[in-house]
């Protein structure tokens, strides 16, 4: 089974504008054995059909295949966060899952997902959708770690009411060829949204984020976080396009992108891009791109430490901003320790 020949299927152009960098050849034409619905191992959630109309194209892969959407539905408090550990063992497959989070009305709670693999020459077709209620507030973590020779496509579309709070962290670990997608039309007031993201990169990996956030309500906030760790031929595609229209009155938005390369062959393309359509508002955006820096490291080798230990303080610390923004402590705790044999 080709993705390329999926009757009625549209798929992204490496020539589309949002899609510019972004070569999807060798999935769209790899020839898999199969293709199957990845299922929860939970009982009793409620199963509807998604007629649901998403901003990107790269929802419609997984909604073609299978259309059914499964939904974890949250309506009181819960002390611990909920895990949901995905776990892709079959070659030659392409897997679909779609899952819509709903977190009701002054609710707060939390939710990792951890994506790994122990198959060959696969490719995962994920779908989020999260909608937050009037005052509720969700913690969501999301852990990719999939191998070379591997794909992955999440797509994440919101839908906050007033006064909700949505704070996403992506951990990009993996070394295959991953893409994702998170978009927000903001249409209710005194709404906040935060995505922080880490991308730790090495051998051939290939990871794009493509984010996309309209403000159309007065009082909403948004901030773009993203740090790039890439090593050996790694490559990172960053793309946030945030929208403010004249109805946003006092809203924020903000971006920001910085890059540590690690060797010679790894690549960044990051764009950055604000469309501001009115004054009274707070907004900025920026990217930086460089190595560690030369004189701390000889620094830290002057107090007598190694080399190769000053070289993965610097960089932990670096990295571990991302970390830091994490409010709920067992979720941080995980992400310290996670380690991926624990899981394949």
């Amino acid at each position: 089974m080709q993705i390329n020949n999926i009757d009625g299927l549209i798929l992204p152009k490496k020539s589309d504008e949002e899609f510019l960098k972004i070569n999807f050849d060798s999935l769209f034409s790899y020839d898999f054995t199969k293709a199957e619905t990845y299922e929860f191992d939970i009982m009793g959630l409620e199963t509807i059909v998604d007629e649901e109309k998403y901003e990107s194209v790269l929802f419609d892969i997984s909604k073609t295949l299978d259309n059914k959407q499964k939904i974890i539905t949250i309506n009181k408090n819960i002390a611990e966060p909920i895990f949901l550990i995905h776990k892709l063992k079959e070659n030659e497959t392409i897997f679909t899952n779609s899952l819509k989070i709903k977190v009701a009305k002054d609710i707060k709670a939390s939710i990792v997902e951890v994506f790994v693999n122990s198959c060959q020459n696969s490719f995962y077709a994920v779908n989020r959708k999260i909608e937050l209620e009037e005052n509720a507030s969700l913690e969501y973590v999301k852990i990719q770690d999939i191998n070379s020779s591997n794909s992955m496509i999440f797509a994440l579309a919101v839908n906050q009411k007033n006064n909700s709070n949505l704070e996403i962290s992506n951990f990009e670990y993996g070394n295959g060829f991953v893409i994702n997608s998170f978009e927000n039309i903001i249409n209710s007031e005194f709404t906040n949204y935060e995505l922080n993201g880490l991308v730790k990169l090495f051998s051939e990996a290939t990871t794009s984020n493509l984010i996309k956030t309209i403000h159309n309500e007065k009082s909403s906030n948004s901030n773009i976080n993203y740090k790039h760790s890439l090593k050996d031929s790694s490559k990172a595609v960053f793309k946030a396009k945030s929208i403010v229209n004249e109805t946003a009155l006092f809203s924020k938005a903000f971006q920001n992108c910085n890059t540590i390369l690690l060797s010679d062959d790894a690549t960044i393309i990051a764009q950055p891009h604000l469309e501001i359509l009115i004054d009274e508002l707070e907004a900025s955006h920026g990217t930086t791109t460089g190595t560690l820096n030369k004189e701390q490291l000889l620094y830290l080798q002057s107090r007598g430490i190694s080399k190769d230990e000053a070289y993965e303080m610097l960089l932990s610390a670096f990295e571990n901003k991302i970390v830091d923004n994490i409010k709920d402590e067992i979720i941080k705790e995980f992400i310290k320790t996670y380690k991926r044999e624990k899981y394949v």
